[in-house]
Formats: C-alpha cells, sequence, structure tokens
C-alpha cells in the first residue's frame, strides 16, 4: 500500500533506528508497507547494526549522489501505491499520522498534505478538508514544500523526479507535484517529527553553502516562473502566487544570511530585470504585503537589513 523511502547519510545510528521504529509501529501489516532505505554513500553502512530489522526493510546502499539522486533513486524502486519520504534524522508520529493513514484509506486521495513539528502534539485532529484541486489550493493558500509533508500517489508523480545537484529541490518538486492534483486532502495533523541539526544540508553558515542556497533558489524561481508563463492557464494564477512568495522568501534568506546590503541590492537588480521585483500587489498575507511595502523602497530594504538578522539571531 504505501512505500516509505527513507534516505540516509551518515546519521546518527540511534535517530535512524527511531526513524525505522516509527514506521514499524504504524497499523500496516508487513504486506502494506514497503520500507526502502537508501544508504546515499555513507561513511559506514548502518546494515549491521540494524539486524534485528532486516526482515522488514530494503537496503540499498549507493554511490553518493546527494537527496535528490536518492530520493530519484527510491522513487524508482518504490512498487507502494503511495509514497512517503522521510529524511532518516527525523521520524513519524503515530497517532497523528494514523489519522493521515484513515484519510487514504476511506477517501481514495491523490495526496494528503499533513503538517510537521519540533515537539509532542498534545491533541490529535480528526478533522480535515478536502477533497481540493490541488492548482486551487495553490491559489489561495502558501506551500509548505518538504516532500515528506506529503503522502502521495506513486502514478500521480509519472515521470516527475527531484532535479539532481541542487538545494530547494523540493520547491520544484511539490507545486508541481500538487498542480497534477485532483483530490487533496489537507490535515493540521503534525505528524511528520522534524530536527533541526546543526551541520545538516540546509543548516550550514560556511559561506560557499550559503552562496549555493541562495543560487539554487533564486534558478528554482526563475524555472517556476517559465513554467507559469508557458503552462496551461488554469496553472499560471497558482503558480505566479508561489512564485511571489519564494521570491520573497529568497530577499529574506538574502537578508538573514548575508547581512549585506549591498548583496541585497545586486539580487534586487537581478529579480528585477527578471520581471520579478517589484514584488505583485496582491492580498496574499499580511506578511507577504508588508515585506512587499518595505522591499519596494531602498530605505525600507536597508531597515530590514538592520532588523531581520537581530530578529533571527
Amino acid at each position: 500500500m504505501i512505500s516509505f523511502i527513507i534516505t540516509y547519510h551518515n546519521e546518527p545510528l540511534t535517530m535512524l533506528r527511531q526513524c525505522l521504529d516509527s514506521v514499524l509501529s504504524l497499523s500496516l501489516s508487513k504486506d502494506e508497507r514497503e520500507i526502502i532505505l537508501l544508504d546515499d554513500g555513507s561513511s559506514h553502512s548502518p546494515i549491521n547494526e540494524l539486524h534485528d530489522m532486516l526482515d522488514h526493510i530494503i537496503y540499498v546502499r549507493q554511490k553518493n549522489g546527494g537527496l535528490s539522486n536518492a530520493r530519484n533513486t527510491g522513487m524508482k524502486l518504490a512498487s507502494g501505491q503511495y509514497v512517503q519520504f522521510i529524511d532518516a534524522d527525523d521520524y513519524l508520529l503515530r497517532a497523528p499520522y494514523e489519522h493521515c493513514l484513515d484519510i487514504m484509506r476511506y477517501q481514495e486521495p491523490d495526496v494528503v498534505m499533513f503538517c510537521q513539528t519540533q515537539s509532542k502534539p498534545k491533541e490529535i485532529p480528526t478533522k480535515y478538508e478536502g477533497p481540493i484541486d490541488g492548482a486551487q489550493y495553490m491559489r489561495h493558500n502558501n506551500l509548505h514544500a518538504a516532500a515528506w509533508g506529503y503522502l502521495f500517489k506513486k502514478q500521480l508523480a509519472g515521470s516527475l523526479h527531484f532535479r539532481e545537484g541542487i538545494y530547494h529541490e523540493d520547491e520544484e518538486f511539490t507545486p508541481q507535484l500538487l498542480l497534477r492534483t485532483e483530490r487533496l486532502f489537507v490535515t493540521n495533523a503534525h505528524a511528520y517529527f522534524y530536527r533541526k541539526r546543526e551541520g545538516s544540508i540546509t543548516h550550514k553558515r560556511d559561506t560557499k553553502s550559503i552562496a549555493k542556497r541562495l543560487n539554487d533558489l533564486e534558478n528554482v524561481i526563475l524555472h517556476l516562473k517559465k513554467m507559469a508563463a508557458t503552462g496551461p492557464t488554469t496553472n499560471r494564477d497558482a503558480l505566479q502566487r508561489r512564485v511571489a512568495q519564494l521570491s520573497m522568501d529568497y530577499l529574506y534568506k538574502v537578508i538573514v544570511e548575508t547581512r549585506s546590503v549591498s548583496h541585497l541590492e545586486k539580487c534586487v537588480e537581478r529579480l528585477r530585470r527578471n520581471g520579478l521585483f517589484p514584488l505583485p500587489d496582491k492580498p496574499y498575507t499580511q506578511k507577504y504585503q508588508w515585506f512587499r511595502r518595505l522591499t519596494n523602497f531602498k530605505a525600507g530594504r536597508r531597515i530590514l537589513c538592520r532588523v531581520l538578522p537581530r530578529l533571527v539571531s
């Protein structure tokens, strides 16, 4: 029924075991689940320490190719009707995820969207919205792009894959997945426990890593903008909202991660040349509207450069 694709690269063994245990504890029989542990070239294979779980997992070890490559390999191997991605240092929270499984069992969704948390939830929701057309949802809501926040039909993805060699690969994958979705169900169940680990790809603070993250995000934005301009009219407004939101996120990250007014001005000029700045005057969210007003003027951008880094430090 479900292929759980767990991507692993040198995470602590205790975290990997907790991740695997969280899947094994679900109300799925051995015939209903497939656990693919994709070892993306770790310096030490964990397989000898997982001897008690070998009957329940498919272990695949490959040369290090990055997260996108590992997920793409997992997708090719997966035989389940549905796919759930999990990072090896995270895990599923049983009761909230069982709520997602109930939606999958009884509502025949294309996609179930749920939330992540960094603490144990006190209440388990039983309500959800749907079915909703994915493009319609995107026109009226911001997305959390992380691929592990979605339980989705493998057939829905088709030839869709993660672009390899970049950061922010989820920002490309998830909007395209939702644009294919006719039966989206949305729950506020906090079913995925997400760990922020120092040294992980998204939290490296060296100059080279920061520059790559920002350059890759800018590239993703341009790609989605091109898709919005050339794709079906029904998808245009949905993608335009996503592009505007990502452009705001990009400028925010430039401010917080570089703390440089001159670098921000260069990025603003590049966005302007590509028709992405000023940010569109749309009533998306209150945060978006305030950010758009401040970034429209050089004085406002300078204020943001002074204030934002202090707020997040």
